[in-house]
């Protein structure tokens, strides 16, 4: 049963994010210094590039570095770093065929714990201890994939009734209320870094 996302706020690419696990992989991947939409919209366009209906890992692992860049690297780009992020793609899709046969759901599938699902996620190439909680909170809150401990081990992305992340992310409403909270948070960073450069270090005695 294909599951509906709303992370792409664009119907195709969201459909394509509710079906394949690659593509909702690749959207995580991307998701970075870019608005989230821009982010998730990223692996349809590259599909279609591809003259696909989805992604596969093994055809992307062996796609030609320089060939697969220029794809990503088309107008409209990918990403705002279509080159680096294109190199980022690859290997994710050359470790998925490397350890879980090309199969991105076999990254889960197998996770008896949520521990065990995030220990998973962050050996996953681009992957840091962040976007692999997010990603959890996601598979746990949208895509029906919640091993025991899954809240856990997401930390505050698996709260629910939260609005911190992509994870809680189901319409223009939700959106509007995660993107509140990102903004408050870069609001509170932003006043406690101006805190701790008005605090001067005490003179040494001589």
């Amino acid at each position: 049963m294909d599951i509906t996302l709303h992370l792409a706020q664009q119907p195709e690419a969201d459909a394509l994010l509710g079906r394949s696990p690659l593509a909702a992989l690749v959207g995580m991947l991307l998701d970075q210094q870019i608005p989230m939409e821009w982010a998730f919209s990223g692996p349809y366009a590259i599909a279609q590039r591809m003259g696909r209906d989805d992604l596969d890992a093994y055809e992307i692992a062996a796609y030609d570095p320089d060939a697969f860049a220029g794809l990503l690297s088309e107008k409209p780009a990918v990403h705002r770093y279509p080159g680096s992020m294109a190199k980022r793609v690859q290997q994710l899709c050359q470790y998925l065929v490397e350890h879980y046969g090309g199969e991105a759901s076999a990254v889960w599938a197998g996770a008896g714990t949520g521990a065990e699902l995030l220990a998973r996620l962050k050996d996953l190439p681009g992957f840091g201890e962040q976007k692999a909680r997010i990603f959890l909170a996601l598979l746990g809150k949208q895509l029906g994939v919640a091993p025991e401990g899954w809240r856990e081990a997401a930390g505050a992305y698996g709260e629910e009734g939260s609005y911190r992340s992509v994870a809680d992310i189901t319409g223009p409403e939700s959106l509007a209320k995660v993107r509140a909270h990102k903004q408050e948070m870069k609001r509170a960073a932003k006043q406690a870094a101006a805190e701790k450069a008005t605090i001067r270090p005490a003179k040494k005695k001589h």
